[in-house]
């Protein structure tokens, strides 16, 4: 069979094609197919960037939609939803592609270049891992890059958009490509694509991209995380850094509404507030403290200690459990409602209650654990039904 002719390597703005039908293979577990064809315009899915989507339209009007887009040996294969007995080899096709769709992966993936290229000139990074996600683009670095490395290349980036330099697609021949310095992930052979972004990045890449990084708009870095000895960025660009921003404006006005405070004086009012929660946090503390005291004082010393508080965080059920523990030898339990059902925490002094929590767990769809003499978890069951179990059960 042919190779597929690559229209989107010559224009990466064309949206149509007139095809031939090259082969065709239906999928009976789908009801759908694949087809090849003779010339597309159809990127398939690779180095990165996702397939394109959109509709192949058959001369009797039927539209077949395509939902994948895959290249073996050369020959391009196009996943569709169903495929009729009329898409047979030798028919013509009209195919189309979701330019709103392509033009995401042109602005994320010229962007892409763009930031590996400037944090290769800055810090001699290496994009080991890309991929353009549904949200963000993922990009893995080699090495580790600072908060303020990492804003210093995101300024450099944007001042490469912001120069609407000429993004330029070459095919050099294997004596220039050797006096050629590029980046790329991996040996190829045969003839080799070269993207070359004046002033940012030259690249070995087989993907589509703007006509020039004006066309990007903006580069934003959301968020890095250490990872593999680099740091893996989540990075929007062009349309998602505009609605990155307006979600992050909406946020703000969200945020500054509750706190009664400007924009620009948020972070001041948060901080602010979590003072206040601190303060609040120690009194409560020293409270429970008390209340705890008080609850251990009113134990007998070889009495079962059954307690239920409302409000109680996992940390209170097991500071609350280990105070009776010191007041007496029996059982103790802390419980607490929740909106599913109760938290507990079992213990006893010099004893073992890890039967017993398994016991609880099984009778009343909990999950939890812990050591012999204090057991933690939560359960569908009321505190009550937990408390009648317990007094049913406490010599497991």
């Amino acid at each position: 069979m042919q190779r597929t002719e690559k229209y989107f390597e010559q224009d990466a703005f064309r949206t149509g094609c007139k095809s031939v039908i090259l082969a065709a293979e239906p999928d009976e577990k789908t009801g759908g197919g694949r087809i090849a064809l003779d010339g597309t315009v159809f990127y398939p899915e690779g180095g990165g960037q996702p397939a394109d989507r959109g509709t192949l339209t058959l001369p009797d009007g039927t539209v077949l939609r395509v939902q994948d887009v895959h290249e073996q040996a050369g020959i391009i294969w196009h996943t569709v939803d169903a495929l009729p007995a009329a898409a047979a080899p030798g028919t013509a096709v009209a195919g189309c592609i979701d330019w709103d769709w392509r033009f995401d992966k042109m602005q994320q993936h010229t962007g892409e270049h763009i930031l590996s290229g400037i944090l290769h000139q800055m810090f001699g990074a290496e994009n080991v891992g890309f991929h353009v996600g549904t949200e963000a683009v993922r990009m893995d670095t080699s090495v580790p890059i600072s908060p303020e490395g990492l804003r210093q290349a995101e300024l450099a980036a944007n001042r490469i958009v912001w120069q609407d330099v000429p993004v330029l697609v070459s095919y050099p021949t294997r004596e220039e490509l050797a006096a050629l310095v590029y980046r790329s992930k991996k040996a190829i052979e045969g003839q080799v694509r070269i993207v070359t972004i004046p002033g940012a990045d030259v690249c070995a890449c087989c993907g589509t991209h703007t006509r020039t990084t004006g066309q990007v708009g903006q580069i934003k870095i959301l968020a890095s995380e250490n990872y593999k000895g680099g740091v893996r960025l989540s990075v929007v660009c062009g349309a998602r850094a505009l609605a990155a921003a307006q979600a992050m404006r909406a946020r703000q006005a969200d945020v500054g509404a509750l706190l009664s405070a400007k924009a620009d004086q948020t972070a001041v009012a948060v901080h602010r507030v979590y003072d206040e929660y601190t303060a609040l946090k120690f009194t409560h503390f020293g409270l429970c403290s008390q209340l705890f005291d008080a609850l251990a004082q009113l134990t007998a010393p070889d009495a079962d200690a059954i307690r239920t508080l409302p409000g109680l965080d996992p940390d209170g059920l097991h500071r609350l459990a280990v105070r009776l523990t010191e007041a007496t030898t029996g059982l103790c339990a802390a419980l607490t409602p929740t909106e599913k059902g109760t938290g507990y925490c079992l213990a006893q002094r010099d004893g073992d209650v890890r039967a017993l929590t398994k016991a609880l767990n099984a009778a009343l769809n909990g999950r939890g654990g812990g050591k012999p003499g204090i057991c933690q978890g939560s359960c569908a069951a009321t505190p009550e039904q937990v408390e009648r179990f317990l007094k049913e059960n406490n010599k497991l």
